[in-house]
């Protein structure tokens, strides 16, 4: 999945969304820190391509984007919105293509304004990015072509804490960046920045009234952020090969950044520092079990507020999740599966 797989809906309880196959399933807990619900199919009996999109708006709905194939040798985008953990998503919407037809160009990409309107990114054929959302007054918008070119990889997708929607794109040498400048308005393209991106590592966060971070792995090695009208800082070294989930915290009264990152070793890494604050410094702390080589973390706050942490391994469909135990710090219980 492109975005934060496990999420808190509207009513508190946690959901997971899981590729699986040629589909997208969810889970959702009967109650706060409750048992799971069974596995479901999110969006109907549609076959999709590998590589869906979710992202969550204010109202905590979650949308979520996937490829779909149409005719032979070409696809389209497709999009459903899960309003509750405990209710069935919609059926999957035709939203097109961005070059009108033709196969997959690229990843999805999904971020959810302040009003909760559905954004959907994806690269387009000439290497730019290519934007369709949800209408003020409902229903969907044409698609519209952002520009740019060279994109690699998955886009990252992000609303800030005014509720306007931003999208990061790593190209060879560097990293675009689109922002709204007003509700409804079509995402612009604004100063970007030379880095050496390691693809398929981007990954964004609101830290602030002002600012979103972009979190990337560059090619030494090393876990980078940036913010648009700076310059990329170094945090620490990357635990393991792929994306970093994040989120903000409240850690004794600080506001934090927790990161977590399946770890070269195979167990999970977490970290956190004063959000904003890199040059506070960070380091990573393993936690549970070692996993395969395929799977994956996120992190989400749960119903208290708590950070909550769950592993997917998609070879064996084996979900894993821990939380914060009443303890200074980052101490979490061991791991259960559910």
């Amino acid at each position: 999945m492109n975005g934060d797989w496990l999420i808190r809906g509207r009513d508190g309880r946690l959901t997971v969304y899981l590729p699986s196959g040629d589909a997208v399933l969810c889970r959702a807990e009967r109650g706060p820190a409750g048992p799971w619900d069974a596995p479901r199919t999110v969006g109907g009996s549609q076959k999709l391509h590998p590589g869906p999109a979710v992202g969550q708006g204010a109202d905590g709905y979650a949308h979520l984007a996937a490829w779909r194939p149409t005719v032979l040798g070409e696809s389209g985008l497709v999009h459903s919105t899960h309003f509750r953990p405990r209710l069935a998503p919609l059926d999957w919407v035709s939203i097109g293509h961005p070059d009108k037809k033709g196969d997959r160009t690229g990843p999805p990409a999904v971020a959810v304004d302040g009003a909760g309107r559905a954004y959907v990114f994806v690269r387009n054929k000439d290497g730019g990015v290519s934007l369709r959302n949800q209408k003020v007054k409902g229903g969907w918008g044409g698609w519209q072509n952002l520009e740019g070119q060279g994109v690699e990889g998955e886009l990252a997708a992000v609303t800030g804490e005014s509720g306007l929607v931003e999208v990061y794109a790593a190209v060879p040498g560097g990293i675009l960046h689109w922002r709204q400048e007003g509700d409804g308005k079509t995402p612009v393209r604004s100063e970007g920045v030379d880095a050496a991106v390691r693809t398929g590592t981007l990954r964004a966060l609101a830290t602030s009234a002002e600012q979103t971070s972009l979190f990337f792995t560059d090619l030494s090695g090393d876990l980078c952020v940036w913010r648009p009208g700076g310059k990329p800082v170094t945090l620490l070294a990357a635990a393991g090969p792929g994306p970093v989930s994040a989120v903000r915290c409240d850690i004794e009264g600080h506001d934090c950044t927790v990161l977590a990152q399946r770890s070269a070793s195979g167990r999970v890494a977490f970290a956190a520092y004063p959000t904003e604050r890199e040059s506070a410094g960070a380091w990573w702390t393993e936690s549970g079990p070692r996993l395969p080589a395929d799977a994956v973390v996120s992190v989400a706050l749960d119903e208290q507020g708590e950070v909550v942490a769950a592993s997917l391994t998609p070879s064996t469909g084996k979900l894993l999740l821990t939380r914060r135990k009443d303890e200074p710090g980052l101490a979490l219980e061991a791991w259960r599966e559910i």
